[in-house]
């Protein structure tokens, strides 16, 4: 347990103070957590809704729940009234149901937008061209429930950092080009394999799990 607290320390003094770490908590039990949040730290991310459910439910209510994965429109108003933060935002239809949820508890939800950076088959998210669309139109401005705070990518699983920074390079350029039009705070890139070529393109938002918490096994 010693170990996860100077993890955190160790990766959190490294990092300015404008990077939010975000400790990606899915798999582990609810004392390896509370050992982090014990020492300050409330952003904690689940990829998966049933976990989330069941850890809201036991663990402190000042805890600020990242939403990481993919989330399926059936699963949305289970999570609407706690959530912090949803990085997964992925299609047009995911933001009209998180809008619809909203609108029935009368709550803002805040969102990220992913984008697909990378070539892999199996991340999910706006292409670039789609996003540029998006982002060029006012079809967010018909959605009260929903603020998107940012953009969110995930570059290829690689031991090439040419391929990450050139994907994390082309996502910071899309951010910075509408950030002040839409008001955006957060660009989340970098998980523990990457979050330093992340940083070094923009990233103030990192999803980190195995450098903290050890290996999942």
């Amino acid at each position: 347990m010693r170990l996860i607290k100077n993890n955190l320390n160790i990766i959190k003094n490294a990092l300015s103070d404008d990077v939010i770490v975000v400790a990606v908590s899915k798999t582990k039990p609810t004392d390896e957590i509370m050992k982090i949040y014990d020492q300050g730290h409330i952003d904690f991310g689940e990829n998966k809704v049933q976990e989330l459910l069941i850890k809201e439910k036991e663990l402190p209510k000042n805890i600020n729940w990242h939403m990481i994965g993919h989330l399926q429109r059936n699963k949305v108003r289970s999570i609407i009234p706690f959530v912090y933060l949803i990085h997964s935002v992925d299609s047009l239809r995911l933001i009209n149901k998180i809008n619809e949820e909203g609108k029935k508890i009368n709550k803002k939800i805040k969102v990220l937008l992913q984008v697909k950076i990378s070539d892999a088959v199996s991340k999910y998210g706006f292409n670039l061209s789609e996003i540029e669309k998006i982002l060029n139109s006012e079809v967010l401005d018909n959605h009260k429930y929903v603020k998107v705070v940012g953009l969110m990518g995930m570059a290829t699983f690689s031991n090439n950092e040419t391929i990450i920074e050139k994907e994390f390079n082309a996502l910071q350029k899309i951010y910075d080009k509408y950030k002040n039009t839409h008001k955006f705070k957060t660009l989340s890139m970098g998980m523990s394999g990457d979050y330093k070529i992340a940083i070094k393109n923009g990233s103030n938002m990192v999803r980190l799990g195995s450098v903290i918490f050890g290996s999942r096994g």
